[in-house]
C-alpha cells in the first residue's frame, strides 16, 4: 500500500534517458525491478509510455489545471460579471461551492486511479524507488541513476543550498534571508520631507504601483513566467533537455536561494576536451520568455566552452515570481554553485546574457568583481524607456513610479561598478529594445548603454567632439559603413593601445580613468572610436535571432 500511496502522490515521469551506446543498466538500488527491456541500439532516448489508465487520468488532471490558470486569469472579469448579474449571494454561493466540492471529490479519484495505473506499469516503480531512495540518500550512485529520468521537477532533490559556502558566514554583499543587495533609486522628489502627511499623500500612487507591478506588469515584463505559455512550450523544452542531457551529458541541479526559491539550473563541463575554451564557465542568463533549455545557452556550448544554464524564477522548474530582488537571489544562488560545486575560480567565469537577463549579468558583475568578463546581447541600458513606449503615454508618471519601485532593471549603473572586460552585441534590426521602429538604429538602447559605460570609464575622453564621433559610427548598420566612419577620422590604432597601456602601467587599471586630459581634440576622437569598435560588435539580424558561435567572443583586453 505504501508503493501505491507513492504512485498516486508522485510527480509525473516525462521521458527516460538512454545511453549512447548500451541500453540502462540493472539499477543498484534495492527494491528495485529486473532492468526494463532496452531500446534498441541508436536510440538515445525515449518518451515514458504510460499505461492507458494512467494516460487518460492525466489528461483530464491536466485539462483541469489548464482550466484553472484560465480562470485564475479571468477571475478579474468573472467577478465583475458575477456581481453585476447578482450572483454573489448567499443563496447562489452555497450552490456553487457544492458543485465545486464535487468537481474537486470527482479530480480527487482521477488521481487515484491515475496511480493504480503508474502502480501496474513497472517503468513508474522503478522510478519512483529511485527516487524515493535518493531523497533518503542523495549519493552520487542515487543521483546518478535518478538523473536517467525526466520528471516535474518540484519532485526533484535539492543539490545546493545558498548556506552551504563557508563564505556566507562573513555575510558577503549583504546577504540575509531577506535576499542580496540592490541599488536603490534615488526618490523622486529629492530633498521632500517624508513626513506623515507626504506618505499619505503618496499611499494612493504606491498602491496603484504595486498592483500594476504584480499583476499586468510582471507578465509582460516575464511572459516565460505565464503558466499557459509555459504548457504550451512544454514539448520544445521536454526535448531541448533531452538534447542537452544525451548528447552533451548535461547534468541538472536544484539550487535554493535564500528567499527559498528552488532554481533549475544545467551543467555541461567541457573541462576534459582538448579545446581550450572548456576550461573558461560560461553562466548563460536568458531572456524574458528564454528557458536554458532551447535558449541563449547553446551558442556557447557550441563554441566548445563549460556551460552553465539556469531558468529564471517561476519559468518552467524554477519557482518563485521574477522580481528584480529574486532574480538577483537566484543569480547569487548560481555564482556560488559554479564558485564552490562546480569548483571554477571567478577568473575563469564568464557572463553571457541575452536581452532582460543582461539585468542579472551586471549585478553578477558588480558583485563579484574578479568574474573573468562579460557579454551581454541585444540588452538595453534600462527598462523605464522601452516600458514607455508600450504604454500610453497619459501612463507615463504611473509608469515610470511602476519600474522604479518594483521592476527597476538598472542594467547600465550596475555594469558602471564592474572593472572587467565587456562586449555589447548590438542587433541592427533589433525590433523590441528600440524605442521608435526597427530600422530607426539610433533608437536602439543599446547605444545607450555603451556611451554610458565609455562616459563612466573614459570620462576625458568622451567629451563632446568625441561623443558626437562616436554617435556617426553608431549610426552604421552594415560592416563597410562602420569602416568608412572609422576611416574618416583616421583611427590609429597602434597609437590608440600605446596610450592606454601607458596609463594603465603608471595610474593602475582601476576606472575611470582621467586619461585624455592632455590629449587633443583629435585624439580624444581617435581613442573614443577606437574604444566603442572594442566594446561593441554589431549582428544583423532581429531580437530573437539565436547568436551563431562564431560570434560568440571574449571580450577585449588591453
Amino acid at each position: 500500500m505504501a508503493k501505491l500511496l507513492s504512485c498516486v502522490l508522485g510527480p509525473r515521469l516525462y521521458r527516460v534517458y538512454r545511453e549512447r551506446d548500451s541500453g540502462r543498466t540493472q539499477s543498484s538500488v534495492p527494491g528495485t525491478p529486473a532492468a526494463i527491456t532496452t531500446s534498441p541500439a541508436g536510440s538515445w532516448e525515449s518518451y515514458y509510455q504510460p499505461r492507458a489508465l494512467e494516460k487518460h487520468a492525466d489528461s483530464i488532471l491536466a485539462l483541469a489545471s489548464v482550466l484553472w490558470s484560465i480562470s485564475y486569469y479571468s477571475s478579474p472579469l468573472a467577478f465583475f460579471y458575477l456581481y453585476r448579474k447578482g450572483y454573489l449571494c448567499m443563496s447562489k454561493v452555497v450552490p456553487f461551492s457544492h458543485y465545486a466540492g464535487t468537481l474537486l471529490l470527482l479530480l480527487a479519484g482521477v488521481a487515484c486511479l491515475r496511480g493504480i495505473g503508474r502502480w501496474t506499469n513497472p517503468h513508474y516503480i522503478q522510478f519512483i524507488t529511485i527516487l524515493e531512495e535518493t531523497h533518503r540518500n542523495n549519493s552520487p550512485e542515487n543521483k546518478k541513476q535518478l538523473s536517467a529520468y525526466n520528471f516535474d521537477f518540484k519532485s526533484w532533490p535539492i543539490d545546493f543550498h545558498w548556506e552551504e559556502p563557508s563564505s556566507r558566514k562573513d555575510s558577503r554583499h549583504g546577504l540575509s534571508h531577506k535576499g542580496v543587495s540592490l541599488l536603490r533609486t534615488e526618490p523622486l522628489h529629492r530633498g521632500t520631507a517624508d513626513n506623515f502627511l507626504n506618505r499619505v499623500k503618496k499611499l494612493p500612487c504606491q498602491i496603484a504601483s504595486f498592483l500594476v507591478a504584480h499583476t499586468l506588469g510582471r507578465r509582460m515584463l516575464y511572459p516565460g513566467s505565464v503558466y499557459l505559455l509555459q504548457k504550451a512550450l512544454m514539448p520544445m523544452l521536454l526535448q531541448g533537455q533531452a538534447r542537452l542531457v544525451e548528447e552533451f551529458n548535461g547534468q541538472r541541479a536544484k539550487l535554493v536561494a535564500c528567499d527559498g526559491n528552488e532554481i533549475d539550473t544545467m551543467f555541461i563541463d567541457r573541462r576534459g576536451m582538448s579545446e581550450p575554451q572548456g576550461q573558461k564557465l560560461v553562466i548563460c542568463c536568458e531572456g524574458n520568455a528564454g528557458f536554458y533549455e532551447v535558449g541563449c545557452l547553446s551558442t556557447p556550448l557550441e563554441a566548445g566552452y563549460s556551460v552553465l544554464g539556469w531558468n529564471h524564477p517561476g519559468f518552467a522548474g524554477s519557482t518563485g515570481v521574477p522580481f528584480p530582488q529574486n532574480e538577483a537571489n537566484a543569480m547569487d544562488v548560481v555564482i556560488q554553485f559554479a564558485i564552490h560545486r562546480l569548483n571554477f575560480q571567478p577568473q575563469d567565469i564568464v557572463l553571457y546574457a541575452w536581452s532582460i537577463g543582461g539585468f542579472t549579468a551586471t549585478w553578477a558583475a558588480m558583485s563579484y568583481p574578479e568574474i573573468s568578463a562579460v557579454v551581454l546581447d541585444a540588452s538595453f541600458d534600462d527598462l523605464v524607456p522601452l516600458a514607455l513606449k508600450v504604454m500610453p503615454d497619459s501612463w507615463r508618471t504611473l509608469v515610470t513610479r511602476t519600474v522604479r519601485q518594483h521592476l527597476n532593471l538598472n542594467n547600465a549603473e550596475q555594469l558602471c561598478r564592474y572593472q572587467g572586460p565587456v562586449l555589447l552585441i548590438r542587433r541592427t534590426k533589433d525590433e523590441i529594445i528600440t524605442t521608435t521602429v526597427p530600422d530607426d538604429i539610433m533608437s536602439n538602447r543599446g547605444n545607450n548603454l555603451l556611451l554610458k559605460l565609455l562616459q563612466h570609464r573614459y570620462p576625458k575622453i568622451m567629451g563632446e567632439e568625441s561623443l558626437r564621433a562616436v554617435r556617426q559610427w553608431l549610426e552604421a548598420s552594415s560592416q563597410l559603413e562602420e569602416a568608412s566612419v572609422y576611416s574618416r577620422w583616421e583611427v590609429d590604432e597602434d597609437w590608440c593601445v600605446s596610450v592606454l597601456q601607458s596609463y594603465q602601467t603608471e595610474h593602475g587599471g582601476d576606472f575611470p580613468w582621467s586619461v585624455g586630459d592632455d590629449i587633443s581634440a583629435d585624439g580624444q576622437r581617435q581613442l573614443a572610436l577606437f574604444l566603442a569598435r572594442k566594446h561593441l560588435h554589431n549582428f544583423e539580424a532581429t531580437h530573437c535571432t539565436p547568436l551563431p558561435p562564431h560570434e560568440f567572443q571574449i571580450p577585449w583586453k588591453l
